[in-house]
């Protein structure tokens, strides 16, 4: 409850936690043995409740279950002093579940350190060839790669496959390890404010035909004009893309968000910022090492 970004839900559910408390304590409070009403007798009144033969006494609560009951009270608020359970209190021990996991990583870490160490000594080709490190970064790689590009490496409209030769960035070690340590924030700018709709129309075409698909004639001849005029800054001349802005081959048939005519008018229209996040904080450079070996050994 303390990451509350609103100090006004912060009083809101301390009111509501304290006064659940002093509620219950007056409950208990309202049910000892001298507040019941007994009969002139001296015999336990009834609620007036009768089923079947059995009639409902109004008797008071067992001494052990008020004691237990008060107890829990003194618990829980020996509990918010202690812990956040307050709004937006964090507690005397300054405890939270992010700094309890950030530990019992860190830990992890230190007592598997020694036993990553030792393929820190192979290069990226000879430790894609090692089984027990395939198994290794395999797992790496399910656990941190396979929601967004699959876990077959075949990714997904706008997360690139893995497991061929067709690279954004690169596919050397250097590259996909830098890949992985930084992340990556691609940005295919809008065109909708600079170009009119007919010349976009008329990119579509020509970029369809530098893989082979099919294209109005016409129409891609004026695309060209246009494609380098706005395009070949990124994507080159020939439309082989460039690996230092990631901007992507538009020759191969391969396409990261779809090929088709309205696809690739949606593209230019709207642009497109894909995001590889960094990894230099969620893993060790001994695990970094192995997730880039296997990697790369996809595409091999």
């Amino acid at each position: 409850m303390s990451d509350f970004f609103n100090i006004g839900w912060s009083y809101f559910i301390a009111v509501i936690s304290i006064a659940g408390v002093i509620f219950c304590l007056w409950l208990l409070l309202s049910q000892r043995k001298n507040k019941v009403a007994l009969n002139p007798d001296g015999s336990v009144s009834d609620t007036g409740h009768e089923w079947d033969g059995l009639r409902e006494l109004n008797n008071p609560l067992p001494s052990w279950w008020m004691w237990m009951f008060l107890l829990s009270i003194i618990f829980g608020v020996g509990y918010w002093i202690l812990y956040p359970g307050i709004g937006s209190y964090a507690g005397s021990l300054g405890y939270t579940s992010a700094k309890e996991h950030n530990e019992s990583v860190l830990k992890a870490n230190t007592e598997l350190k020694p036993f990553y160490e030792k393929y820190m000594a192979l290069d990226v080709p000879n430790l894609a060839k090692d089984p027990q490190a395939k198994q290794i970064g395999q797992r790496l790689y399910l656990n941190y790669c396979a929601q967004c590009h699959g876990s077959d490496a075949g990714g997904g409209k706008g997360f690139p496959t893995l497991s061929d030769k067709d690279w954004l960035y690169g596919g050397e070690p250097d590259h996909i390890k830098t890949t992985l340590i930084n992340g990556r924030q691609g940005n295919m700018p809008a065109f909708k404010t600079i170009l009119s709709s007919t010349d976009i129309n008329h990119v579509a075409n020509y970029v369809r035909s530098l893989s082979g698909l099919p294209s109005n004639p016409i129409k891609r001849s004026l695309g060209e004009v246009v494609f380098k005029n706005n395009c070949i800054g990124c994507h080159g001349a020939e439309g082989k893309g460039n690996i230092l802005v990631g901007a992507p081959n538009l020759t191969d048939k391969i396409w990261l968000y779809g090929g088709s005519e309205a696809t690739i008018t949606e593209t230019l229209l709207n642009g497109r910022n894909g995001k590889m996040p960094a990894h230099q904080e969620i893993l060790t450079p001994e695990k970094i090492h192995l997730l880039t070996a296997f990697v790369w050994g996809l595409s091999q």
